[in-house]
């Protein structure tokens, strides 16, 4: 068993032994988003199909308009219109005009296109003030043509990337089995929220926390309640969970007499690591029980949800065959005091600003404590303060955003 592990052995670990499901399932696009692609997905059409127009106004001759102007009109005689879903069967011939509409296919012998807001009708003609361009149509397959893969295995469906596979005509997308994640806490003293709380209690915030960050990492979250510190009891808890891709529990991971999940997993399971180098969040375990992959995370509420961002989160991914990564980092200003630890790195609880031409500076999120879960609630980030040593202000480091999409840049769009 290997312990007090450093962040990026821990990280190694977690993702050699988190491999990728083979399940898949189809399901309606209109239920795809943040599901993974299971397969590529090849466009079944020409996008557009043919030629149409970019814009309202005439489909034309260029030939015909040649040296059009307010001053100089050419008059052209309108033979017909080719609404979006109606195109204009006939053929364009010499000194014609057809109506056509934003979407519109080209009608056949049309070569350019005149806005019309370069023109002038009166009835059965039109008046053209500026030469027909071919700037304005799209050509067959401008976007993307028959056969061409433009969603690939592993991606995350984005409302873009839904849009896309609704044009390439798919109605339903493979995707990927979301992994079944069981979510357990541990501990006499921990009550289910909206029950009275006995002295020294406290609401169990851990399974629902957790199983929204699983959630938010494409997982199923289970959560199956709360186990006593009782070995028989827990292990019962275990049985009844059914299958399960992943298990994570909370508490009972520490070195005291009732961390049992530790002493589970050592006498009837298998453990690839004890404690990381990190506050918080340095006594986790990770193993196997029973043919199930077991995350033990720390009980203080801070440490169980930094914990599980940091290896949790990529282990997701990592069942999932996701091609994104699991979080990102960016680079800050530092503008309050963050306490390092010895030998260890500190994750501090940051509150991020955005500052044009300063970029993002970081601050404090209040209460560093391993129990004070309302800084994960006020702040954005993770700052990273390396081994042996403090930031001050003034100083740079790596943040890692909770949820990096969220992060704008205040002021921006005055600029343009």
């Amino acid at each position: 068993m290997k312990t007090e592990i450093p962040v990026h052995e821990a990280l190694a670990i977690v993702r050699q032994h988190a491999k990728p499901l083979a399940e898949k399932e189809q399901v309606p696009l209109a239920r795809g988003l943040g599901r993974v692609l299971a397969e590529d997905l090849p466009a079944r059409c020409d996008h557009p199909d043919v030629a149409n127009t970019a814009v309202d106004g005439y489909a034309v001759r260029a030939a015909d308009t040649e040296g059009a102007s307010p001053a100089h009109p050419v008059a052209l005689r309108l033979v017909g219109e080719s609404p979006a879903g109606r195109p204009y069967e006939g053929k364009l011939g010499p000194g014609e005009a057809v109506a056509i509409f934003t979407g519109s296919p080209l009608p056949e012998g049309a070569d350019a296109v005149v806005a019309v807001e370069h023109t002038r009708r009166e009835g059965e003609r039109v008046l053209v003030f500026k030469p027909g361009s071919a700037k304005d149509i799209r050509p067959k397959g401008d976007d993307f043509n028959r056969g061409e893969v433009l969603l690939h295995k592993g991606d995350l469906l984005t409302p873009g990337r839904i849009g896309l596979a609704a044009a390439m005509g798919h109605a339903e997308v493979p995707v990927v089995r979301k992994p079944r994640v069981g979510i357990l806490s541990t501990g006499d003293e921990v009550v289910p929220p909206g029950e009275p709380l006995p002295p020294g209690g406290v609401y169990d915030s851990n399974s629902y926390a957790v199983a929204a960050l699983v959630a938010g990492a494409g997982g199923e979250p289970v959560i199956l309640g709360r186990a006593k510190d009782d070995r028989t009891e827990l292990k019962a808890q275990l049985a009844a969970a059914g299958e399960l891709d992943l298990l994570l529990t909370s508490g009972g991971v520490s070195m005291g007499e009732y961390d049992l999940v530790r002493r589970l997993l050592e006498e009837e399971g298998e453990i690839y690591f004890w404690k990381i180098l990190q506050r918080p969040g340095h006594p986790p375990i990770f193993g196997r029980y029973r043919n199930t992959l077991v995350f033990g995370l720390p009980g203080n509420p801070v440490s169980a949800m930094v914990v599980f961002f940091l290896y949790g989160r990529p282990m997701l991914f990592a069942m999932l065959g996701r091609n994104d990564p699991p979080y990102r980092r960016i680079r800050v200003r530092i503008e309050d005091f963050f306490k390092g630890a010895k030998g260890k790195v500190a994750f501090r609880r940051a509150a991020l600003e955005y500052r044009p031409g300063a970029g993002f500076v970081a601050r404090s999120a209040g209460n560093q404590s391993s129990g004070a879960i309302r800084t994960m609630a006020e702040g954005h980030a993770l700052v990273a303060v390396p081994p042996d040593r403090n930031l001050n202000p003034g100083d740079e480091a790596w943040a890692i955003p909770f949820d990096p999409e969220a992060l704008g840049a205040p002021g921006l769009p005055e600029a343009f």
